[in-house]
This record gives structure tokens, C-alpha cells and sequence, in this order.
């Protein structure tokens, strides 16, 4: 077990039923399968909403970073606030010396006292909230405003993860999407990529993620080679699959650069009369059929984008995971992949690091484990370009139960 990395804690006024389901439906994100893979401690997320002394009583203190231990439990390294702001609440803290005033209080005085590792990530649910209660949260970046009812808990979730990976990585950017695409279509294809390349960039343009499109954003005189790999390798990559995606070199190029960087990619299938032949730089990664929602295809496109985003906030949650290991265990570890190893980036990476690649080295990656015959023909090549006593290939439940 490592230290735990991201703490999430939700926040409503008791009297205040729909942040209970705004709590479930984080818990339920946050503990889905984008995150099991990680090592135990990555994230978690807890509810504050109960009296702790009494019922008129404000929730229990949460444990903040820095803070002495509680029960011997070392704190988070980064925890994350989301109050969920409703009249309940604002009526709670208006007027007085009350528990709620002080406790939302001790909120933002936690958040201005070590900004680097706390933060706060309101709710707004009603957008009219005001008094005291907007005092204290208006200067916080809000997840979304959305009215009662309207079940938009992916978008809110997405929101979230978004904002977290930001703040893990250390950015003040937004996430930026590559979109690769073929300009190409096939032969009596009515469609072809151009609809749906314009579908993701609407969709887009109604989140908070920022796009790099190769038509609008490569300027003249640029060197678009170049281009192309810098920003394929930046961000993370949305890949729209059309029938000529797979047979454009180019198109190989930017999916195997943002391979090698370690990019987050989903592939969003869009085959109309299918592929002559595929390619392999396309396996390994998560996809969406386009056809997920009938006839609006934009349930598809946001459903790729919120697994794009989790994507993003697992591969920084492995980042943060990597370097705890390296600063409180003799874990020896020659790769932390953050995805699991397959020949295209098995071989970049032993051409990348030769200096690890002596005796067997372990590669970690998130769980779910690779099956043999992958392990096999990952083996084989390992030692077929030089490394005679071949690679062990682990996920943390495999090193758990191996005893490392």
C-alpha cells in the first residue's frame, strides 16, 4: 500500500436530499471501473453531511493535508472539497455564529493555507444562491450549474475528473483533445468523417476541454509535420475511425506518436462499409461505436469524451502513485506504464531505456491484467531483441499477491 494520493469529500446540508444523490453518483464514479486498476489509496471518496455531535451539529472535520494523523491514518495528498450549494445550506450559514458558518468557513481557510495540495470544487445546483454562502465559494471554480432533476450526473462527474487531473498534473491548462481524423472518405460513403468530426467539435465547444483540430489550428508556414507530432503528443487524442482512418499513414503517425508519449486515446468507431484491413496501432485503447445513441450521435461523443477525461485523471493518479512509490518503498519498478505494455510501446520503451533493461525487469501497469497470450508474445520479443531473461509483466494485484 502506498500513501493515498486523491480524497474527495462531498459536503450537503442534511435537510438537503439531492446531495445525497450527487454523492452517490460520485461515489459511484470515482469507485468504477476507470479507477480499480490503480494501486489501493489513489482516490477515494467520502460524505460529510451528518451532525457529528449532535443533529444541529456541523459534520465531522476532514482531514486535510499536513494535519496531524487521526487514528494513525496518514492523510491525502491532495483532497478536494465538493459542497453542494442549495438554500438549505446558505440558510445555515446567513446569520450567526452557527456550526455550518464555521465549518464552511474552515473550508476555504484550509483551501487558502495550502492551495498546491487543496482545493474546492462547488456544486451549484441552485444557481440563486446567494448571501453569505456565495461569499465564502464565489471566488471557487463551480463543477456546473444544472437545474433539479435533469439527471446530468456523467457531465458533473466529467466536469470533476477534469478538474482533478488539472490539478494533479500541476496545470493551470485545460485538457486539450487532439482530434485525428481522415480527410479521406470511402468510395460510396454518403457520410464520411467530416458530420461527425463537426458533431465533436459542437460537443466540445460545450465542455471545458480544449480542442487541437489540424484545419483550423495549423498555421500557415508551419512546419504541419511537426506540428502534428508536437500536439499528438500533448493532451490526450480522440480518434474518429472512419472507413479510410486506418489505411492513411498519417493518421498511423499521430496514433503512434501519442502511443509512445503515453497518451490517454479513445477511438470513437464510426465504419460505415468497413476496413480492407485494420491496424494494430489501434488496439489497446478504449472505443465507443458511434451508433451508441440511435440517431443523436452526440450521446456517443460525450460518452468517448468522459472516458477520455477518467483516462486522463488515471494516468496522472499513476503519476502520483509512481513518485510516492519511489520516495516511501524499495519498490523496484523499471516501468510504470500507464497503460498496459504491448510490442509498439514495449519496443519504444527498451529502445528509450536501456539502462533498465538489464537482468528481467518489472513493467507495472493498471489493472486488468494482460491474458498469457499476450504475456507470451510480449515475452518472446522482449527476448528477441536482447533481453535473454525476458520481462515480468505485473498490475498491482498481481505484485500483491506475488508478495512484492
Amino acid at each position: 500500500m502506498l500513501p493515498p494520493v486523491l480524497e474527495l469529500y462531498v459536503v450537503w446540508h442534511p435537510e438537503d436530499d439531492l446531495g445525497a444523490d450527487i454523492a452517490r453518483q460520485l461515489v459511484d464514479h470515482f469507485h468504477g471501473t476507470a479507477y480499480t486498476g490503480l494501486i489501493g489509496g489513489a482516490v477515494e471518496v467520502y460524505v460529510r453531511s451528518a451532525g457529528w455531535q449532535d443533529p444541529g451539529d456541523a459534520p465531522r472535520p476532514i482531514p486535510f493535508p499536513g494535519r496531524p494523523w487521526a487514528n494513525g491514518l496518514e492523510p491525502a495528498r491532495f483532497v478536494a472539497v465538493v459542497p453542494v450549494l442549495r438554500k438549505k445550506m446558505q440558510r445555515a450559514v446567513q446569520f450567526g455564529d452557527t456550526p455550518w458558518r464555521r465549518y464552511v468557513a474552515g473550508l476555504v481557510e484550509a483551501c487558502h493555507a495550502d492551495p498546491e495540495h487543496v482545493d474546492i470544487f462547488p456544486v451549484a445546483v441552485d444557481p440563486g444562491v446567494r448571501g453569505r454562502l456565495d461569499e465564502l465559494m464565489g471566488e471557487f471554480q463551480r463543477v456546473d450549474t444544472v437545474k433539479e432533476g435533469t439527471g446530468d450526473g456523467e457531465r458533473r462527474c466529467t466536469d470533476l475528473a477534469q478538474m482533478l487531473a488539472q490539478k494533479l498534473d500541476g496545470s493551470t491548462e485545460r485538457i486539450h483533445v487532439f482530434i485525428s481524423h481522415s480527410r479521406q472518405k470511402a468510395e460510396d460513403d454518403d457520410e464520411g468523417p467530416g458530420p461527425l468530426t463537426d458533431e465533436v467539435r459542437s460537443v466540445l465547444r460545450t465542455t471545458h476541454l480544449g480542442e487541437f483540430f489540424d484545419a483550423v489550428a495549423l498555421q500557415p508556414g508551419r512546419n504541419w509535420k511537426e506540428e502534428l507530432r508536437r500536439h499528438a503528443a500533448e493532451g490526450a487524442m480522440l480518434v474518429l475511425r472512419s472507413d479510410r482512418y486506418s489505411s492513411r499513414p498519417w493518421c498511423q503517425e499521430e496514433m503512434r506518436t501519442a502511443k509512445y508519449a503515453g497518451l490517454p486515446i479513445v477511438v470513437l468507431d464510426d465504419l460505415h462499409r468497413g476496413e480492407e484491413r485494420g491496424s494494430y496501432l489501434l488496439d489497446h485503447v478504449p472505443r465507443v461505436p458511434a451508433s451508441l445513441g440511435g440517431d443523436d450521435r452526440r450521446v456517443a461523443i460525450r460518452r468517448a469524451l468522459s472516458i477520455l477525461v477518467d483516462e486522463c485523471l488515471k494516468r496522472a493518479l499513476w503519476r502520483r502513485q509512481q513518485e510516492a512509490a519511489a520516495e516511501d518503498t524499495d519498490l523496484d519498478v523499471a516501468w510504470w506504464a500507464a497503460h498496459a505494455p504491448e510490442p509498439v510501446t514495449l519496443l519504444h520503451w527498451m529502445a528509450e531505456h536501456a539502462d533498465r533493461c538489464g537482468g528481467r525487469p518489472l513493467i507495472l501497469h493498471p489493472d486488468p491484467p494482460l491474458g498469457d497470450p499476450e504475456l507470451t508474445v510480449l515475452e518472446q520479443l522482449a527476448r528477441a531483441a536482447g533481453l535473454a531473461d525476458g520481462i515480468e509483466v505485473l498490475t498491482p494485484r498481481g505484485l500483491a499477491t506475488r508478495g512484492g
